[in-house]
């Protein structure tokens, strides 16, 4: 097996072949197994949320940041609940507010045709 291919001249090592498999599979394996997986958790929310259910999505919210985990907020509008976007945005503005201590919101608020959207990640520290 060539070590150092530029060294001059270059340098090479007579090795078992099976054994540097093995050890080579045996690193990737640990390296896999050390790696975090982030995940991205979905909140749905509406216009006209009631505190108590708000505060219950902003638990599960903070659960799934402190897991390391992104959030995404999904707010959905039916009906002729579209014609008061102002309501949908200040419901996704108390959220990041009420969120603003661990997370940062990645890219603003969305609309996605009926559905406005606000992803949300772990504030670095």
């Amino acid at each position: 097996m060539e070590i150092a291919p530029k060294a001059d001249p270059p340098v090479c090592k007579v090795i078992d072949y099976g054994k540097f498999r093995y050890e080579q599979t045996k690193k990737l394996k640990d390296a896999r197994k050390k790696q975090h997986n982030v995940q991205i958790k979905r909140i749905q929310l509406s216009p006209n949320i009631d505190d108590h259910d708000f505060f219950v999505k902003i638990n599960a919210a903070r659960k799934f940041l402190e897991h390391g985990h992104r959030v995404k907020a999904l707010l959905m509008m039916r009906g002729r609940q579209i014609t008061r976007k102002e309501k949908a945005e200040e419901v996704l503005a108390r959220m990041s507010e009420e969120l603003s201590d661990i997370a940062i919101i990645d890219g603003g608020t969305k609309m996605e045709s009926r559905n406005s959207i606000s992803m949300m990640l772990v504030k670095k520290k």
